[in-house]
């Protein structure tokens, strides 16, 4: 079991930046693959980011690739989403979301068992 809280959402203006953080509780944090999806009103939950359990292997939506970087700190039980040259179309709720295995493309979120309550982000133009 993991739980998962993130923080670092706000208002930001468009080509601006900002840094998610989701710390995790549970002493298996570091053997967790870790990924940030985001719901905007009236869409569905989007994949964002993922990152392997040591941090090696990564995979981006397309929407987000040269832009976000997705990080962790297995000390510190935290992932991190930094988040560069924000755009109005990145407003959403951001959810960090946790599972056991790696697989090629880890963007399906029925495959992620472990769910934060989410953190609002919103550019503006």
């Amino acid at each position: 079991q993991v739980q998962l809280v993130e923080s670092g959402g706000g208002l930001v203006q468009a080509g601006g930046s900002l840094r998610l953080s989701c710390a995790a509780s549970g002493r298996t944090f570091s053997t967790y693959v870790m990924g940030w999806f985001r719901q905007a009103p009236g869409k569905e939950r989007e994949f964002v980011a993922a990152i392997s359990w040591s941090g090696l292997r990564t995979y981006y939506a397309d929407s987000v690739k040269g832009r976000f970087t997705i990080s962790r700190d297995n000390a510190k039980n935290t992932v991190y989403l930094q988040m560069n040259s924000l755009k109005p179309e990145d407003t959403a709720v951001y959810y960090c979301a946790a599972r056991a295995a790696w697989e090629p493309q880890p963007t399906k979120s029925h495959g992620y068992p472990y769910w934060g309550q989410g953190t609002q982000v919103t550019v503006s133009s």
